[in-house]
């Protein structure tokens, strides 16, 4: 990706000038305001695309457990869960991944959601911790912003939109225009300009198009774009398959309300109700049972199990591995035990599919060790263009000013600016507004406020 790059040509006789300048100006404009954001995204994703070594190397005392003999049932840990936490109920059990993975029991008390780590044969607490304060939690928050709250949760996704368009119009200043150098190779010494310039604009040609990759498959997370795009596949049929709900009764909640870890495409998925008629004659058939129903159907170990809330609650069964094809969620009759809505990545329409895909290979996983390096060496090239656009910046700047790239010397050339602009908005709302926003700063207030015009030459 490029933030900032090389001069513009250096007369407005040489054909395309005005589009040239046009472009390196918003450019420069889109880099100047996202850069913090970028450097955020790409510290913070590249620590969570290793969260599992993180857990093995940092938390191994709360994961790691030795195999030894046969395990408590989930009952039996949930009860050794509600004691280390005092006046708390059981939301949700994790079921060990493996034979050497502790247990993990999520309750709900006064004083918020924790997690509780169990060896699951002799019943040790080895850990608590709050549901909100986990390390991979708190990386996931503060990369996405929704930890400082809704706005800067917006900002993020305005900056995802951004590096989009970084992309695309750092890809056209590249382009080579009779230039020998600064295409494929780096010109000069860090102690020059063209060093820099060279740096930032081949790094980002050749890695636009991972850095598009990450922008544009993160955006799902979003706020604003990522629900109202859910909402449409969902109201399209496009997103989960929404006729495995027509023959069972459906809650107010959905399925992000209640599992720990959720599938893009289920976040907004209905859960079923119980058949309260069979309480009056059944009891629950209670965790240990929720637990084999859920293995016998063929979920991979490490999934998860939601407790039913209240009378007519299910349970919900759910896991996300890092093989797609093993992606399930069941919810579970707390009565009968039978499986009320069965859903698994197969199942999803083209769309939702095509999304899991995109997230799953946006956190690593997707292709192994692969992917993971991939991934990671793409953020590397993010903070790197974000350096090398800063120190070529200062480097160009004048004294006492901003080094704001000149005016295009055909002022017609903004009508196609606004209308990429608008196309743009269409697409992507808060990133395309907030173009239409510096556009219109520009031409109305920057232009014409001398002391603005000064400072921003």
């Amino acid at each position: 990706m490029s933030t900032i790059t090389s001069a513009a040509p250096v007369e407005s006789a040489v054909p395309g000038a005005s589009l040239y300048r046009a472009i390196w100006r918003w450019h420069f404009f889109a880099g100047l305001l996202v850069i913090p954001f970028l450097l955020n995204l790409a510290i913070t994703g590249s620590l969570y695309l290793f969260k599992d070594e993180i857990n093995e190397i940092v938390f191994a005392y709360r994961y790691d457990v030795a195999a030894s003999g046969q395990p408590l049932a989930p009952e039996k840990l949930a009860q050794i869960a509600t004691a280390a936490v005092p006046d708390s109920t059981v939301t949700s059990y994790k079921d060990p991944a493996t034979p050497e993975r502790s247990a993990i029991v999520t309750v709900s008390g006064d004083a918020g959601s924790t997690l509780v780590f169990i060896d699951p044969y002799d019943g040790k607490v080895l850990d608590t911790v709050g549901s909100t304060e986990e390390f991979n939690y708190v990386v996931k928050r503060i990369h996405s912003l929704a930890l400082f709250g809704d706005l800067p949760n917006r900002l993020i996704e305005i900056a995802g939109g951004f590096a989009m368009v970084l992309v695309t119009t750092g890809v056209y200043l590249w382009w080579p225009r009779r230039q020998t150098g600064g295409v494929v190779t780096v010109r000069g010494t860090p102690a020059r300009r063209v060093f820099w310039r060279d740096l930032h604009a081949v790094t980002g040609a050749f890695a636009g198009i991972l850095i598009f990759f990450l922008a544009i498959t993160g955006m799902p997370w979003s706020g604003y774009w990522g629900s109202n795009v859910q909402a449409w596949l969902g109201n399209h049929g496009l997103g989960y398959p929404a006729q495995l709900w027509d023959d069972v009764p459906k809650s107010q909640k959905v399925t992000q309300d209640i599992l720990p870890v959720v599938g893009w495409t289920v976040e907004q998925a209905p859960v079923p109700l119980s058949d309260i008629a069979a309480a009056q004659s059944k009891k629950p058939i209670g965790l240990n049972k929720a637990v084999e129903v859920a293995k016998a159907a063929g979920l991979a170990p490490g999934f998860d199990i939601a407790m039913p809330s209240g009378e007519t609650g299910v349970y919900s069964a759910a896991i996300y591995p890092d093989d797609l094809s093993k992606e399930r969620m069941i919810h579970i009759d707390q009565y009968s035990g039978n499986p009320l809505v069965d859903i698994s990545y197969g199942q999803y329409p083209i769309f939702g599919k095509a999304i899991e895909w995109g997230i799953n290979v946006h956190q690593g996983q997707e292709f192994g060790r692969f992917n993971q390096f991939l991934m990671f060496a793409t953020c590397l090239t993010i903070i790197l263009s974000c350096v090398t656009g800063v120190v070529m910046w200062w480097k160009r700047r004048p004294a006492g000013r901003v080094g704001v790239p000149p005016l295009p010397p055909r002022r017609s050339v903004y009508i196609g600016l606004w209308t990429i602009a608008v196309v743009f908005a269409l697409a992507f709302p808060l990133t395309g507004l907030t173009i239409l926003l510096m556009i219109a700063v520009d031409r109305a207030i920057i232009r014409t406020i001398p002391p603005l015009r000064r400072a921003f030459a």
